[in-house]
């Protein structure tokens, strides 16, 4: 089949790239180097859209949360990433949580079975020199394309470090001591949540400050960490209330044996369909294998656990997009390459794929001869593209989840609790003037539709 388009990377970013050009009559090569002999520090399979962290795509609340907001746009737009994580949900209260072996299954399923996608099992060292193309390899980019896209961009990659939770067998958590519950009792009982008095909390603590680390190379010292996926132990660093504030808070959870909040609480969240698998929220980590092993056993609830997998830490890299990139994600020094995903800067799973969706859509308006103008900020989509792609300083360039603090600020007045509506609403009218102005093949975003 010879291609009309190039996708290089077949993560959230190149998997939904794809299949938005290849619904719209456009012929992909989609190059994957997984399969190909190659993989990255932190995939374990060959399956396109593999998640290497949280199973979590976050809220799905449309009414009052950027993320879940992000998720109508992207569903009434055809995404393939949000018909494949709708149909392997998992329960996880009010947030959207997938079966990741049956949501990458399903979406190498779907972009294999397309007649107009080929899949190449290869890996790309170089950006190619003409024809349509857009990079989404993703923040693990191969050595030999990461030095091709600084000779092009004539500008050094940015780089920083992403963590990866540990996942526990749920036979192996003691359910005499723990209790599944969400906060504040809000949806299903979707959580698992292991309790600490201040002595238990106390001695963790004091166990995350001294356990062994993995070691930095001498290139890494200076890396930043991401904000959202700090690890537990550098947490722990900033304060021994910390955790209690952060991904450890006993806020609204109410434990059954005494009626009262723990002094903290450690949530587990079902990491696939079966049930069987729940991996620790908030837990990203940098402990050696051994430590995580004998320090995470001291949590109550989980002193004999077994765990399918530990914890671990990976070298992201990411573009400084706002000076390298236009507002339709094409590189400003070689307009034929567009980049997608976590490689621009933008931070999580829907957010990869939604600008994966919108590179695509870019790309198959150019094709078809018809400019294709960017979503209006006050959109989840636009606001995102927006903050990426010029709203950002670049002197200070950091990745990030679409929130609210991207939209262009509502007017009036209203209560605190009424300006998220206030936001949803108005995204919700900006998005359906955009569809029916660019004529982008959407069905509307409604209450309903969003649910």
């Amino acid at each position: 089949m010879t291609h009309q388009v190039h996708i290089i990377g077949g993560g959230l970013a190149g998997s939904e790239a794809a299949w938005q050009l290849a619904e719209a009559g456009v012929r992909v090569r989609l190059s994957e180097m997984r399969g190909g002999g190659d993989t990255t520090p932190a995939h374990q399979t060959d399956s396109l859209a593999e998640l290497v962290c949280s199973n979590s795509f976050r809220s799905d609340d449309a009414e009052h949360n950027a993320v879940g907001l992000l998720h109508a746009e992207m569903r009434a737009l055809g995404s393939l990433v949000m018909a494949a994580a709708d149909a392997h949900r998992v329960p996880a209260g009010s947030a959207l949580a997938v079966d990741r072996e049956g949501f990458s299954a399903e979406v190498t399923r779907r972009i294999l079975a397309h007649p107009s996608i080929e899949v190449v099992r290869e890996r790309v060292d170089a950006l190619p020199a003409s024809g349509p193309a857009i990079v989404a390899t993703g923040p693990l980019t191969a050595l030999g394309l990461a030095e091709s896209i600084g000779a092009a961009t004539g500008a050094g990659a940015l780089a920083f470090f992403d963590a990866i939770a540990p996942i526990v067998y749920r036979e192996t958590i003691d359910m005499a001591v723990a209790w599944l519950a969400s906060r504040w009792d809000k949806g299903e009982a979707a959580y698992i949540n292991c309790p600490m008095t201040k002595e238990q909390y106390l001695a963790f603590h004091q166990a995350l400050l001294d356990g062994e680390k993995t070691a930095f190379k001498d290139w890494e010292k200076d890396t930043p960490y991401f904000e959202g996926c700090m690890p537990i132990e550098v947490m722990a660093e900033r304060g021994v209330d910390t955790l209690r504030y952060g991904p450890m808070k006993p806020v609204g959870l109410d434990d059954p044996r005494t009626g009262r909040w723990p002094h903290a609480v450690v949530q587990l969240r079902q990491d696939n369909a079966l049930g069987t698998l729940f991996n620790m929220v908030g837990f990203q980590t940098k402990l050696k294998h051994a430590e995580q092993v004998r320090i995470f056993r001291t949590i109550p609830g989980l002193e004999t656990a077994e765990f399918a997998r530990l914890g671990g830490l990976h070298r992201n890299t990411f573009l400084n997009a706002p000076q390298l990139l236009d507002r339709t994600l094409r590189l400003k020094k070689a307009s034929h390459i567009r980049f997608a995903g976590q490689i621009t800067g933008c931070e999580g799973y829907v957010e990869s794929a939604a600008v994966g969706l919108l590179a695509g859509r870019f790309a198959a308006a150019d094709l078809a001869g018809r400019s294709l103008a960017p979503p209006p900020p006050e959109t989840a989509l636009g606001a995102l593209l927006g903050h990426i792609t010029g709203g950002a300083d670049a002197a200070t360039y950091q990745p990030m989840n679409v929130n609210f603090g991207l939209f262009p600020p509502v007017q009036g007045k209203a209560r605190k609790a009424d300006r998220k509506q206030l936001y949803t609403d108005r995204a919700r009218a900006a998005f359906a003037a955009w569809i029916d102005e660019a004529g982008a093949g959407a069905r509307p975003v409604s209450r309903a539709s969003a649910a």
